[in-house]
């Protein structure tokens, strides 16, 4: 039994080489492709912005809904089929889209069938944020949403309250959704090439879960005066109930 040592606490060590070295380390990020249950914030806009209307619906279910509420009432949410429900245009598969052939998708169908080149017809499709889940070892375990494209998975834990002492950093789950179903991921927070991992950014609907470490198992202290303190306490335990039995 004994504390947790350093190196099992400093992010981004590179592991390869020596500690003082500089190291350059390209990011890592495929486009992501949607998936069931994703909400979709589609935008449609043209000269006269009259006539695309319909294509912009407004939360009136609750007025006074905001940030995730408001993104729920307004956004187009991919049901079990793949579909999101498009006014006048109906059901669209877009499983497996990326955002950008999403839209492309769309302008084309809606001078298809609706409307002339002369329109100009703009559309824009955004995930209406990041939807994630940290459980474990963190300070703040829960469901987040963060409103932005992209977010990595020290900015996730960050906003879970960072990975306790007592958590495990070199393997990390990541329990990421798919088409045919979830799949768990590892990754090592401790090596700098976390960066180069495809899994260095999150995705909607991922699951974080940050495992103890074995000190924590064990019962000992996270530092060296906390393990010496549990050894002493434990010790003065014996030493009563030996005394005790002696006694009887």
């Amino acid at each position: 039994m004994s504390c947790i040592p350093n190196k099992d606490l400093v992010y981004l060590q590179n592991l390869e080489t020596a500690t003082d070295s500089t190291q350059v380390i390209t990011e890592k990020q495929t486009p992501y492709r949607v998936q069931i249950n994703d909400i979709l914030n589609i935008r449609v806009k043209a000269l006269d912005q009259d006539n695309v209307q319909i294509f912009n619906p407004v939360g009136e279910e609750n007025l006074n809904a905001d940030g995730e509420e408001r993104a729920y009432f307004d956004g187009f949410t991919v049901d079990l089929h793949g579909n999101i429900r498009i006014p006048v245009l109906g059901d669209i598969n877009v499983l497996g889209y990326t955002t950008e052939e999403i839209e492309q998708l769309l302008e084309k169908k809606l001078l298809e069938e609706e409307f002339k080149e002369t329109a100009n017809i703009f559309v824009s499709v955004k995930l209406t944020g990041i939807r994630f889940t940290v459980n474990g070892e963190v300070g703040g375990t829960g469901t987040q949403v963060l409103y932005q494209a992209r977010v990595n998975i020290f900015e996730a834990i960050a906003n879970a309250g960072d990975i306790k002492m007592t958590g495990n950093r070199k393997d990390v789950l990541i329990i990421r959704q798919y088409p045919q179903g979830q799949q768990i991921h590892h990754v090592n927070l401790l090596d700098a090439q976390v960066m180069q991992s495809p899994y260095y950014y999150i995705q909607p609907n991922d699951i974080i879960y940050v495992k103890p470490l074995k000190q924590k198992s064990w019962g000992t202290g996270t530092t060296t005066m906390q393990t010496v303190g549990t050894v002493i306490t434990a010790l003065s335990l014996v030493t009563t109930t030996l005394l005790l039995i002696d006694r009887i």
